[in-house]
């Protein structure tokens, strides 16, 4: 008689896992859908109501795709906010790109230059990300009312430009820290000093840093409000421009939501052209630091 094998428990448990990994992938995968669609729910209405006329909006018929499509809405929107798009243009290239290279090299001082207070001023540097912008803005319209740079584009970008400071001093902190000590001890060998370091061994290998602090800061900057409305009454900006579309008596939703659409595709540009090198960025500096 042949002998009866029996499946050990070890198999059992082997033939089991793939099915559990399976169920759990399912219920991942799902997860991930839905929070997708609940993600897209608001550019569906974005879209569908910014290609309505006037009078296909309303309550009743809001999920519903329009009748006939029109771009009236978006050529009265590209109008009424060209010259404020044009004004957040000038605001963010100048206040990202001035952010940038300060927080480049702050973070080339305090993760490759040490004296003495520099574990005291980092700290105090990054305690300005949690100061909320109410509680310091009487105090910051007086001073750019007392230099002369109250109500235009400069003063903003000054604002911009200081408060993006400590987010991309800790980026880039966290970046150059990896970098190896030996390849600036071989530069200054051959002669080179803190700025000769800087754009020759330092600033030539900071493009996923530099990537990851212009999503960051052009997202922030453009997406501004407060102090848009507040500081720049003179020149406003594309999100001031994008609340009076509302009007005070009839609101016209489907210009509001083609404006709101037209006032999104810069960020959305950047996303897509650097998106791919936004992770690998933050990644490269998470191993020291």
């Amino acid at each position: 008689m042949s002998a009866i094998t029996q499946p050990s428990p070890l198999s059992a448990e082997s033939s089991a896992a793939p099915r559990k990994l399976t169920i759990g992938r399912v219920i991942i995968y799902g997860l991930l859908i839905l929070c997708s669609i609940l993600f897209l729910v608001p550019v569906y209405m974005v879209l569908v109501t910014s290609f309505k006329s006037i009078d296909q909006v309303s309550l009743s018929t809001m999920w519903q795709f329009p009748s006939a499509f029109t771009l009236e809405s978006f050529q009265r929107a590209f109008e009424r906010l060209s010259p404020n798009l044009l004004n957040s243009i000038f605001l963010v290239v100048p206040a990202t790109i001035g952010s940038a290279i300060i927080g480049s090299l702050n973070g080339y001082v305090l993760s490759k230059w040490q004296f003495r207070g520099a574990n005291i001023l980092f700290p105090l540097m990054l305690f300005g990300m949690f100061i909320p912008y109410q509680s310091i803005l009487i105090p910051l319209v007086q001073f750019l009312n007392s230099v002369g740079l109250f109500g235009n584009l400069w003063g903003l970008i000054l604002v911009h430009i200081v408060y993006g400071i400590p987010i991309t001093t800790l980026i880039f902190r966290n970046y150059y820290a990896e970098v190896p000590t030996e390849m600036l001890e071989a530069g200054s060998i051959d002669g080179a000093g803190f700025f000769g370091l800087y754009r020759h061994i330092v600033l030539p290998i900071s493009a996923p840093g530099f990537v990851v602090v212009i999503i960051w800061q052009f997202t922030q900057i453009w997406n501004e409000f407060l102090f848009g409305v507040t500081i720049a009454q003179n020149s406003p900006v594309i999100t001031v421009a994008l609340q009076n579309l509302a009007g005070s008596q009839i609101v016209e939703w489907n210009v509001q939501m083609a404006g709101a659409f037209l006032a999104a595709i810069p960020t959305l540009l950047v996303y897509v052209l650097l998106g791919r090198y936004f992770i690998r960025g933050l990644l490269a500096g998470s191993i020291k630091g």
